[in-house]
């Protein structure tokens, strides 16, 4: 079976508060007691600025503050430095709202030595085997037409990184970012394989630099090329942020791929709705499951400079990707394990999530951020005599990194 696309079409207050409740008290001493430590349940940063939104349609965007993005973005709104390769639909390069946040292959613009645009002149000036491929490329038509012909490419990119700030729209979670355009589906062009595309992708994104990628799609096939080709941007450090899927069944009895790699780079992301519920239709997992996030009724950018809700996995993974290039904006010397384990440990504990996620998490982005020079415990507080979470590092499990070794250490609490 090839590969084929998730899309559901379908025609807002999360708090970081510190932990009081008895239970907690006890988690936390528990923790000081196991790991010799003390736990400070604080989590105010150490800088913030000023933020103000004026996106018109902010108001929409329930996920933002049921994952705490306003706190976030007082500490980073992101940076364009960080590149995240959305491996979709295509995306409307043109759209008002993603325009400015696009990646630019810097080999491809100014001019040749005849004088003529890089960017058109039907030569592969940067000699990396793609002509023009100034923001991307169409695996599907092998060309750098990035014509989203289906509207999923253009809304995922959107709730990634759709511009913040600019009177238009909507804002992504990463308000400042590049978004590299990768296209692997285009429901004109039947016949095509699909998977074998996202492979292509897949080796594009790594060999173009590509820190994090966003994979909304996949299937029930196992694919070795496909692993390899994530093996491939695990060792260039390189995160992948994965849709758990809409098949509404256990990943970890019903695999899906690619997101059941069991490979560490990788984030395996299921929906919620605004009551913190998995959505009926998203598949779950308390093996192979990392975090939720919200996925029902998302707005975010179409082609034609226009904007539209759909629900789905695929609408909750961005959400992650976004919150992983703001963490990557601030710390630009943790790899991916390190950003994987901000996001997954931080995340809000919900009974909801019980036997759905391994960590029964959702996504908070503040915490993320706001803790991320003081050290982290399992419990989601922060510890005073840590840094940069090292304490959960493979020198205190004894094992890389992975769903495993944090899964142990929270049976230990």
């Amino acid at each position: 079976m090839k590969h084929f696309y998730l899309f559901i079409f379908v025609a807002l207050f999360s708090q970081c508060a510190s932990p009081k409740s008895a239970i907690e008290k006890k988690k936390i001493q528990r923790a000081e007691a196991l790991l010799n430590i003390k736990i400070t349940p604080s989590l105010t940063p150490k800088k913030e600025v000023s933020i103000l939104m004026n996106d018109p349609s902010v108001s929409q965007q329930w996920g933002i503050a049921k994952t705490g993005l306003t706190q976030a973005w007082k500490i980073s709104q992101g940076s364009r430095n960080i590149k995240v390769a959305v491996i979709d639909t295509g995306i409307d390069t043109s759209h008002e709202d993603l325009k400015d946040n696009l990646w630019v292959n810097k080999g491809e613009t100014g001019r040749d030595r005849m004088g003529r645009d890089k960017q058109t002149n039907g030569i592969d000036d940067d000699k990396n085997g793609f002509v023009d491929d100034v923001h991307g490329w169409n695996f599907v038509g092998n060309n750098n037409d990035l014509t989203d012909n289906h509207k999923h490419g253009t809304h995922v990119a959107g709730i990634i990184g759709a511009k913040g700030g600019n009177s238009k729209g909507i804002v992504g979670a990463s308000p400042n970012v590049s978004l590299m355009v990768l296209k692997y589906y285009d429901p004109k062009v039947p016949g095509t394989d699909h998977l074998s595309n996202t492979v292509k992708a897949i080796h594009y994104a790594v060999d173009q630099g590509a820190q994090i990628i966003n994979y909304s799609g996949g299937g029930l096939e196992y694919s070795q090329a496909e692993k390899d080709a994530i093996i491939k941007a695990q060792k260039k450090g390189i995160l992948f942020v994965a849709a758990a899927g809409n098949e509404r069944s256990n990943s970890d009895t019903a695999k899906y791929y690619p997101a059941s790699y069991d490979l560490d780079n990788i984030i395996s992301v299921t929906a919620i709705d605004p009551s913190l519920k998995i959505l009926a239709s998203s598949n779950y997992g308390a093996e192979t499951v990392d975090i939720a996030a919200p996925g029902h009724q998302i707005i975010s950018t179409v082609p034609g400079s226009k904007y539209g809700k759909m629900t789905g996995t695929s609408q909750a993974t961005p959400w992650v990707s976004g919150v992983a290039a703001l963490l990557m904006s601030i710390k630009t010397d943790f790899n991916y394990k390190t950003i994987a384990k901000h996001i997954m440990m931080t995340g809000d504990l919900l009974p909801t999530l019980g036997g759905k996620t391994a960590f029964r998490r959702k996504l908070n982005s503040y915490k993320a951020l706001s803790i991320i020079d003081s050290g982290v415990g399992v419990t989601g507080v922060v510890t005073t005599n840590t840094q940069d979470l090292k304490l959960f590092g493979p020198q205190n499990t004894n094992t890389s990194f992975g769903l495993s070794s944090l899964s142990q250490s929270l049976k230990k609490l």
